[in-house]
């Protein structure tokens, strides 16, 4: 009889992570690489040692330089890791000459985040999106990525196999396009699909507020607190990778969409953002922006940098902003988090576990609504019927009286509503 037990489930893969610090970034290196071991973390990996050159710019050809790759060299066989994570995404020449060089498994930044997506892509579009982006990447890295990837099928830690690693690097380069566009084509239709369902609203004209901001900044458990949707919540980077809408009535009475949408992150890879353009579209649509912001990180302020640019790249820059300073219940320092006064934006410090907190943003979200909204009076001819019923189904209608002329109506509502009846305007509001 035997009483030894086995550990039978294999051990995480342990990286040693490496960056090339850029003396004017607002980031530390060691920032970057906190970061860096928290996505390797949420892949299923270890950190076992960091290695950081200050150079404005990384080595073309091998990303650092000579004397830092043989400290790198000696790391590796002093720690025993399974392979070097960079900081930053690599070229094709130099993941290929770094692993000549180091003679072990060599990935980046990139590659870590797609990693993380395909495990925890969900949905259908979800899946077909990462796909598109893992493609987009190693297109141009077939012959770099053989030596780093094929023992372990493109992914990190406890070898959760996709069987997805070797067989690209079988493909040719003409099969991945074609692959490619087919996956275009299939999230076309779906994007298509989300645009009749967007004009929906629109027509019902339900006011819609995003909620946005920094990975892991807890945008998924307030959204669950206040909608009850069960969305996926963890301490880990990416845990929501799927944009959900719920419709929730404010504590006004007036309901409305609130969205979850993907966490934003420094450098994000530019594959991912046009993979998931479509359903980063939903930011650009919102009428209100609540940026999430995790006030007990100590890099709060370049977290909410990173979201600002990001969603001025998507398009999104001008609307009406809420600014949730979270975690409060976690802060230590007070004045971690900077302000930026002048701004038009509403701040709150707020803590997702308290329940009076989640009202109040709700509470603010309907004072913001309220102020985008305009009163005027228009008188609609009786020939004229279905303007009145466009805005009964787009406004509110606050009176509605008749006389010999037509329908006298008081209306509430943003002013595109407004431009679309301008020539009703009656009497003062005539322009």
């Amino acid at each position: 009889m035997y009483n030894d037990i086995y550990e039978t489930a294999p051990k995480p893969e342990r990286f040693l992570l490496a960056a090339a610090e850029d003396p004017r970034s607002n980031v530390t290196a060691e920032q970057s690489l906190d970061e860096l071991a928290e996505l390797l973390e949420t892949a299923g990996g270890e950190e076992c040692g960091r290695i950081i050159q200050r150079r404005e710019t990384p080595d073309p050809g091998t990303y650092l330089g000579e004397g830092k790759l043989e400290e790198l060299r000696n790391a590796l066989a002093l720690t025993g890791a399974d392979g070097v994570i960079t900081d930053d995404e690599l070229s094709p020449a130099q993941l290929r000459n770094m692993a000549d060089i180091l003679k072990t498994k060599v990935l980046d930044r990139t590659l870590l985040i797609l990693d993380i997506f395909s495990q925890r892509a969900t949905t259908r579009e979800g899946q077909l999106q990462v796909e598109l982006a893992d493609l987009s990447y190693r297109l141009t890295r077939l012959t770099g990525l053989g030596r780093s990837l094929s023992q372990q099928g493109g992914t990190i830690g406890r070898m959760h196999s996709r069987g997805a690693g070797e067989t690209r690097l079988e493909l040719d380069r003409r099969a991945i396009r074609s692959r490619m566009d087919a996956l275009r084509r299939q999230l076309a239709e779906i994007e298509k699909n989300r645009d009749t369902m967007r004009s929906q609203r629109v027509r019902n004209r339900v006011p819609h507020a995003a909620l946005v901001g920094y990975t892991n900044a807890g945008k998924s458990t307030i959204f669950n607190r206040i909608t009850g949707a069960g969305v996926l919540e963890e301490d880990k980077l990416f845990a929501t990778l799927d944009t959900t809408t719920r419709r929730i009535r404010l504590p006004g009475g007036r309901e409305i969409l609130l969205s979850d949408t993907v966490g934003f992150i420094r450098k994000l890879p530019h594959m991912l953002v046009e993979a998931f353009h479509a359903t980063l579209e939903e930011v650009r649509y919102a009428d209100i922006l609540v940026i999430v912001v995790d006030a007990s990180d100590d890099k709060a302020s370049a977290e909410l940098a990173v979201t600002r640019e990001t969603l001025r790249g998507l398009g999104a820059s001008g609307k009406p902003v809420l600014l949730l300073y979270n975690k409060q219940d976690l802060v230590t320092d007070p004045d971690n988090v900077i302000l930026f006064p002048g701004t038009r934006e509403r701040i709150l410090k707020i803590s997702a576990l308290r329940e009076s907190d989640l009202v109040t943003v709700q509470e603010e979200i309907e004072r913001i609504l309220k102020e985008q909204e305009i009163e005027y009076t228009v008188l609609i001819p009786y020939a004229d019927g279905r303007i009145g019923q466009f805005l009964r189904e787009n406004a509110r209608v606050l009176s509605e009286e008749y006389n010999e002329n037509g329908t006298v109506m008081q209306i509430c509502s943003d002013a595109s509503v407004r431009d679309r009846v301008r020539k009703y305007l009656w009497k003062v509001e005539q322009e």
